[in-house]
């Protein structure tokens, strides 16, 4: 077999993506509903080979994009993941970003046509995902948003370079810094999709424009309500045939040319964002964001302002590691620190500035 001919989907033993070709379009489907389908580092690995192949492979000529199951199409990176691994070892998380641009650009660069269907929420990194798609078809269910701000983190994987282009300067401000949720209508009326599809029904019939309250009852499956995707198929399946019937090398060059704004925003800060985002991990931000998060408890948002307002370092999770312990000598004991974690002896009168 040639390093370019066609691969059979099933020869690829993904573990969280869920790869299917049939009929000019390969289905990609990230497979984590038990987590939202947030992805978790392996994850992004599997999804930019399934990409990589989905651009090699000339019997595929559109490229779909999903979640599975009717509540997310993608939640972002798995938070806890991040809690557990990239607070404590912040160099990793420059090798995990590295992982995430690579799987950003395997879509951005396919050379094809590449559809997100948004059959359920897409939040964080899962809007940076669909942004990353040339077209995108949502259900009337689900909403959009962005949470960078509000777990220690900034949305520098697409939000913050592509929402100002798509939706505009004030719009792009408002969605990430106030990480509000986006419902479907908005999304389509600012310019985030391309077409919303009815996806509530009411004992079997469609409900054009649901209401919040029976979205909500839908995805309880109560008082007859219930989540149907059979429209965002027909929209996602219309939006392929139609791709379909053009030139392919055409097709790849109008998506090259028209990526331009992309590429200029991605290119110039992707780099610099990586090198801050990891750095950034050693700070308290993201230490105490993410596991407010896992801990389903609000964050301590106006304590860290006060520790900066009161000239405290906001910056280190104990201190910045400053003090030396007068009892046995140790240096690089954070100022925090009511006991040195050496010897024990309680840090009081400790040499400032002693360092390590």
């Amino acid at each position: 077999m040639g390093i370019f001919d066609s691969r059979p989907a099933e020869d690829f033993d993904f573990e969280s993506v869920l790869y299917e070709k049939r009929d000019w379009v390969a289905r990609i489907t990230i497979n984590r509903p038990h987590n939202y389908n947030a992805y978790s580092t392996p994850a992004l690995e599997e999804l930019a080979t399934a990409f990589r192949d989905a651009a090699f492979d000339d019997k595929v000529g559109v490229i779909v994009y999903t979640g599975a199951g009717t509540r997310a199409f993608c939640t972002g990176g798995d938070v806890k993941e991040y809690e557990a691994l990239y607070t404590t070892k912040p160099r990793d998380y420059w090798k995990y970003m590295g992982l995430f641009q690579a799987y950003i650009e395997s879509i951005v660069n396919s050379g094809k046509p590449v559809v997100a269907r948004l059959n359920g929420m897409a939040v964080g990194g899962g809007n940076e995902s669909q942004m990353a798609c040339d077209l995108a078809v949502m259900a009337e269910h689900a909403w959009i948003g962005q949470v960078g701000t509000r777990v220690g983190s900034v949305a520098a994987g697409g939000a913050t370079q592509w929402l100002p282009i798509m939706i505009g300067d004030r719009r792009a401000r408002e969605m990430l810094l106030f990480n509000g949720q986006i419902p479907s209508q908005q999304c389509l009326d600012w310019g985030l999709v391309n077409r919303v599809a009815p996806s509530v029904t009411k004992d079997g019939d469609f409900i054009e424009g649901a209401s919040a309250e029976q979205i909500k009852k839908a995805q309880k499956g109560e008082d007859g309500f219930a989540i149907d995707l059979s429209k965002l198929d027909e929209g996602v399946d219309d939006l392929c045939e139609k791709l379909l019937l053009q030139f392919s090398e055409c097709a790849r060059y109008t998506k090259q040319q028209v990526n331009y704004w992309k590429d200029m925003a991605w290119h110039g800060t992707i780099g610099h964002a990586r090198d801050w985002l990891s750095t950034h991990y050693t700070s308290q931000e993201p230490w105490e964001g993410m596991r407010a998060f896992v801990e389903k408890r609000p964050p301590r948002y106006m304590e860290l302002r006060q520790k900066a307002a009161d000239r405290g370092s906001s910056e280190f999770v104990w201190g910045p590691p400053s003090e030396k312990c007068g009892a046995c000598g140790a240096g690089g004991i954070p100022d925090g620190f009511e006991f040195c974690g050496v010897c024990g002896a309680t840090m009081t009168g400790a040499e400032v500035g002693a360092g390590s």
